[in-house]
């Protein structure tokens, strides 16, 4: 794939600097002629020719638009927060599997100290910025503050809530939007089980097998998304 550039606004003509030049130019080294794609993160992308690399800036003439490869099916994953170097494969996985948002879950088992998580959303924003510019996509997902998993069940729309030892329900033939929930390594507690009984989200498995929180994250959004979405 040709090299990706996050822009503003994609217009005919695009003048990019900053830490997307000095990435573009000095890391990847893009060179005067060759063919790049430009995407906004809001879902539009294009694609275009560099016709100049200044000392601080580059420019790049816009050719035609690029057809989008984003899902039809928005995916919310709520995934437990864990070890964070686990949690950060997990938001570079699921990004590019295609979901539209992650919701950090603090859980009744969590492990990691909130001291551990706190101030990490401009290093996880680049980390999901990245996963985007690499697997081709135009939208940037969100990432939520870390919310209480009370908070996430609770509310309206279809989830399905992930417990490697519940009976699963039956799953919808069709889905839109999703949310999905993922307990930590420690498992769900009882309270959040019944939670999500009564919240009426639909309980799912992940097979056998007991998986790892990132396994059983990554496993559940590939599982979603070639469901019901275009994997």
């Amino acid at each position: 794939m040709k090299h990706r550039l996050f822009v503003e606004s994609i217009a005919p003509s695009i003048e990019i600097g900053g830490e997307e030049f000095h990435h573009a130019a000095r890391v990847v080294r893009v060179r005067e002629g060759e063919e790049v794609e430009v995407f906004d993160g809001r879902g539009h992308a294009a694609h275009g020719r560099v016709v100049e690399v200044g000392p601080n800036a580059l420019r790049i003439d816009i050719d035609r638009e690029v057809e989008s490869r984003e899902s039809p099916l928005r995916i919310e994953l709520a995934a437990a927060i864990i070890q964070v170097d686990k949690f950060e494969l997990v938001l570079q996985k699921a990004t590019e599997l295609g979901v539209a948002s992650i919701i950090p879950l603090v859980t009744d088992r969590i492990e990691v100290r909130a001291e551990r998580y706190r101030g990490k959303s401009e290093r996880w924003a680049k980390i999901v910025l990245e996963a985007v510019k690499q697997s081709g996509r135009s939208i940037v997902p969100r990432i939520e503050e870390p919310t209480r998993f009370d908070d996430v069940v609770t509310k309206a729309g279809l989830k399905f809530f992930f417990d490697a030892d519940a009976e699963a329900d039956r799953a919808p033939e069709r889905a839109d939007e999703v949310t999905l929930l993922i307990g930590p390594e420690g498992g769900w507690s009882e309270r959040e089980i019944a939670l999500a009984r009564g919240s009426r989200c639909i309980v799912q498995r992940l097979g056998p097998r007991r998986l790892r929180a990132e396994t059983a994250a990554i496993g559940a959004v590939s599982i979603i998304a070639a469901r019901y979405g275009d994997i």
